[in-house]
């Protein structure tokens, strides 16, 4: 069984570096009704350009619309879905049993996916959304790898996906209350604030002011903190366990993550089918996933209950950051290389360059000139374009980063 490997598109441009990078399908949503209501999405135009992006390369696109649906959503929903089924996308990802029972109505002909916000953690709740007439179901993160399994023999028929990289939530598959409460934003609704990832320390109710930190440091303690999830490590078990989409989690992670993260797992899948006898996790797979900034990896509930490795990451809310994302290549000419900058970056600097096949390679920025054609020795400004004399070789779509000092 080839496995798919799905990506996060948050904007266009990351469907199209997901694709390029080596991903099988993305899933984004679209401006209502999906549970990123601060990643860019997707308004018609833009979902029209990415299916036809995607269709070019033989690539599924699948939409969010897995809010949790309160009446006064109820009113447009319908409509939507038609226009979903127009378009012909690959499938819908649904939480809601009454967004599901609409969908079946009013887009009888896509496939449907029941979210991981549906929390199916037992082999009976994925029956029961299998005898709906579900296709695939999107399994909760607080699974582990004999649950997985165990669910795989129940619905030998139904598709299984898995989380395997990526941010992880302190509530049960995200369904969250703290943001809704604490600032109004709910996350239920797609605009969670991440409270979660704030300082917090503990009070006695008899003790006003008084506050006592739990493994404090100098900014406080962040008890409901979790880990990034990372099951690269583990890629034939999850085979072996019957999955058949390995998801990355990242609508709003950064291009930067999804061509890294997507080049890695596309290479690691494309090595087990080569030869899964023989498959082992490569130390370079990994120092590239340590590139992009991600906070402490833990394998999260798949190698047994409790976590066989901390879930929660107490001491800070930060990013590790090793490397710097710093821009994009947008052009070669017979002048050079245009970029087009994501962070500044200066003359006598070594950059790494990350293509969409092959080893990176290094780059140092011997000049640089402005779009007036004027030499600059930095490119401070957010998405300034910057030409490379003389450098080549190198394909539009390509992204350059530089290690921190």
């Amino acid at each position: 069984m080839k496995p798919e490997l799905l990506a996060p598109a948050g904007n266009l441009e990351k469907l199209k570096t997901a694709i390029d990078f080596g991903a099988d399908a993305v899933y984004l949503a679209g401006q209502r009704f999906g549970l990123r209501a601060r990643a860019g999405n997707f308004s018609r135009f833009q979902l029209e350009e990415g299916l036809n992006y995607a269709r070019q390369r033989g690539r599924k696109v699948y939409v969010t619309v897995n809010i949790f649906a309160h009446n006064r959503d109820l009113e447009d929903l319908p409509a939507y879905l038609e226009e979903l089924q127009e378009l012909a996308v690959d499938g819908l990802i649904i939480a809601d049993p009454g967004v599901f029972s609409l969908a079946r109505r009013y887009a009888p002909r896509l496939p449907l996916h029941i979210s991981t916000q549906a929390n199916i953690t037992n082999k009976e709740a994925a029956r029961f959304w299998a005898d709906q007439g579900a296709e695939r179901l999107v399994l909760a993160r607080e699974l582990t790898e004999q649950e997985i399994g165990e669910i795989r023999r129940y619905c030998p028929e139904t598709e299984l996906e898995v989380f395997v990289h990526g941010a992880m939530c302190i509530s049960y598959s995200g369904r969250c209350l703290l943001s809704s409460y604490m600032t109004g934003r709910d996350a239920n609704q797609g605009d969670c604030a991440q409270a979660c990832r704030w300082s917090y320390a503990l009070v006695e109710e008899t003790r006003p002011g008084e506050y006592y930190p739990i493994l404090e440091d100098e900014r406080g303690t962040y008890i409901f903190n979790s880990a990034d999830l990372c099951l690269l490590e583990y890629l034939p078990r999850l085979m072996a366990a019957g999955v058949n989409s390995l998801k990355i989690e990242g609508r709003m992670k950064s291009v930067h993550y999804v061509g890294t993260v997507v080049k890695v797992y596309r290479q690691a899948i494309d090595a087990w089918l080569a030869d899964p006898e023989g498959w082992q996790c490569r130390e370079e797979w990994l120092e590239e996933l340590a590139k992009v900034s991600h906070r402490p990896y833990t394998t999260g509930f798949f190698l047994g209950w409790p976590p066989q490795q901390a879930g929660q990451h107490y001491l800070s809310a930060g990013y590790i950051r090793e490397y710097d994302f710093v821009g994009i290549v947008r052009e070669e000419t017979p002048q050079g290389l245009w970029l087009e900058q994501r962070g500044p970056f200066a003359t006598g600097e070594e950059l790494e360059v990350l293509t969409s096949f092959g080893p990176n390679r290094q780059l140092r920025v011997e000049k640089m000139f402005n779009e007036a054609g004027e030499a600059i020795d930095r490119a401070p400004h957010p998405r300034q374009l910057v030409l490379l004399p003389g450098v080549a070789g190198i394909p539009a779509g390509s992204l350059l980063r530089r290690a921190k000092q």
